[in-house]
């Protein structure tokens, strides 16, 4: 599996260059919304609990943090921060959604 070998807050989204050699920019409002914690997704049932029209459409990552060697967790300007982004998740995202931009595939 790819690992990030760098992450970046750009002006569109968060760009990610993985160990392949892909550089993939993921928009900022569309990663919010692909949160899967317990606080956006309900765990037993799978439900969306994330009001969509909550999530200022200008939001952005403020921040992020590596969880271990498997996952990002980013910091973003609505306060929320409890969702970890698994870097699995992140590549089938990039490989299936064509919301995510990737260069160098």
């Amino acid at each position: 599996m790819s690992v990030p070998t760098q992450i970046d807050m750009t002006g569109i989204g968060v760009q990610i260059a993985w160990d392949d050699g892909r550089i993939c920019t993921y928009p900022y409002r569309y990663l919010r919304l692909q949160c899967a914690c317990a606080a956006c997704v309900e765990e037993m049932t799978g439900r969306p609990l994330l009001n969509i029209s909550a999530v200022p459409d200008d939001i952005i990552a403020a921040d992020h943090l590596l969880v271990g060697k498997y996952a990002v967790q980013f910091l973003w300007t609505d306060g929320h921060d409890s969702g970890i982004y698994p870097f699995e998740m992140l590549l089938r995202l990039a490989a299936n959604d064509s919301a995510v931009i990737c260069e160098g595939e």
